[in-house]
C-alpha cells in the first residue's frame, strides 16, 4: 500500500506538467528552471539571447555574483530561471525547445542566488 501511495503522489507531482496547468509550487515547494546538461552549446546561447531579451540578465555579467563559473550552461540556467520566475513559473516557461528542466532543489551557489 505504501508503494502505491508513493507512486500515486509522484504521478500527482507530474500531473500539472502533463495537463499544462500552472506549476507554481510542487507540494508547497518553490521550483526553478535550469538548462539540461545535455543541451547543445548553440541551444544554450539561443536560450540566453532569448531570455535576456525579455528580462534583465545583468546578474550574469562580470563582476556580478553569477558570472562565475563563466560557461554557457551556467549562464543559460540563470537566464532561463530569471525568465521562468518572471513569467509565473509555468511549465511552458521552462521548455526552451525541450532544453529546460524544472528542479525542486534550489540551484543557488556561493553568492549567486537564484530568484
Amino acid at each position: 500500500m505504501a508503494k502505491l501511495a508513493a507512486h500515486l503522489s509522484f504521478f500527482l507531482l507530474l500531473l500539472p506538467l502533463l495537463s499544462g496547468e500552472t506549476l507554481l509550487m510542487v507540494n508547497g515547494q518553490k521550483t526553478w528552471c535550469t538548462a539540461k546538461p545535455s543541451s547543445d552549446q548553440a541551444v544554450l546561447l539561443a536560450n540566453i539571447n532569448y531570455a535576456c531579451s525579455q528580462v534583465d540578465c545583468q546578474i550574469i555579467q562580470k563582476p556580478c555574483p553569477c558570472f562565475y563559473p563563466n560557461n554557457l550552461i551556467n549562464h543559460a540556467s540563470i537566464a532561463m530561471n530569471l525568465y521562468y520566475q518572471s513569467k509565473g513559473r509555468n511549465a511552458w516557461n521552462c521548455d526552451f525547445a525541450g532544453s529546460g528542466l524544472i528542479v525542486l532543489t534550489d540551484p543557488s551557489y556561493a553568492n549567486c542566488l537564484y530568484a
